[in-house]
């Protein structure tokens, strides 16, 4: 006898669709997530300086971007790497948002970081690393913000709802899901990209999910077929790094796109996005000012 996913996933009940919870639409500004409209997050991996970031928030946002993602607090792998501007970041984001009218996701390292960052950001990003850190998972969920979750690097599918089923049971009810790649034994890339999750999980949770094509190539040539893959196996959006120079970023510039690159990547899922409907279609914005 199959088991059914209901089943299976029997420790998360919240997280799992139901008659009375088909799909989560998450209010963000003017705009929704989990909606009709299909949501691009975009910007660099580390907020720099004001320059660089208005300047990638204002064509990002042309693209037909919605959200200006950034790190004001940078979880760097070594500790002689750039950890991010920490306050000023944030301040510089919130200065991006007025310039520009996108939405802020940057992500939240520590819970007593948490009312700083959810004074500035619109979106709380839980990075990967974090996934498991409960009692930030716990306190994040509290500010009342939506939340971005991202998978750990090594958790399966029911750890990820595990983590989600957390922050719902302390009260927010709008969580994204983001597949970024996990680790495997395959090496060419940064991260193996499991788009089965994307689709398990459209297929399982009520959740809106967002794909990550940029930290799980590691590489941006494959960061717009990735990008496609994602759309093509019905994620509600994409978190992709953009910046002027990648070459000379401070962070991830190997992953990052240049702002054409990023226009090209936009219209190369037009035609995969047109295949789920009109709806579906990122809606280019005209500038402020």
């Amino acid at each position: 006898m199959r088991v059914s996913w209901q089943e299976r996933f029997a420790e998360t009940p919240d997280v799992l669709k139901s008659a009375e919870r088909l799909q989560t639409v998450i209010p963000v500004l003017d705009f929704t997530v989990g909606g009709d409209e299909f949501i691009t997050m975009a910007g660099p991996c580390s907020v720099e300086t004001e320059a660089q970031l208005i300047e990638t928030a204002l064509r990002v946002r042309r693209s037909g971007a919605r959200i200006l993602r950034g790190g004001a607090f940078k979880p760097r792998s070594s500790p002689y790497a750039f950890q991010g501007h920490g306050r000023e970041g944030l301040k510089m984001l919130a200065h991006a948002r007025v310039e520009s009218g996108l939405a802020i996701v940057t992500e939240v390292m520590s819970e007593c970081d948490v009312p700083l960052v959810a004074e500035f950001a619109d979106i709380l990003q839980i990075g990967s690393r974090n996934m498991e850190n409960f009692s930030l998972l716990e306190a994040a969920a509290r500010s009342g913000r939506p939340i971005l979750l991202k998978r750990g690097m090594m958790a399966t599918v029911a750890d990820m709802l595990r983590s989600a089923q957390i922050i719902l049971d302390n009260g927010n009810t709008n969580v994204m899901l983001c597949e970024r790649g996990i680790r495997t034994f395959e090496t060419a890339t940064r991260n193996t990209f499991d788009v089965t999750a994307i689709a398990l999980l459209k297929q399982i949770s009520h959740l809106p999910v967002i794909a990550d094509p940029s930290h799980a190539a590691g590489n941006r040539d494959l960061v717009p077929a990735l990008a496609r893959i994602a759309v093509a196996a019905e994620a509600d959006g994409l978190i992709v790094e953009v910046h002027p120079d990648p070459d000379k970023a401070w962070s991830d510039g190997d992953q990052s796109l240049d702002h054409d690159a990023f226009d090209a990547m936009m219209a190369s899922i037009e035609p995969y996005l047109a295949l789920r409907g009109p709806a579906c279609s990122p809606r280019p914005m005209e500038l402020i000012g």
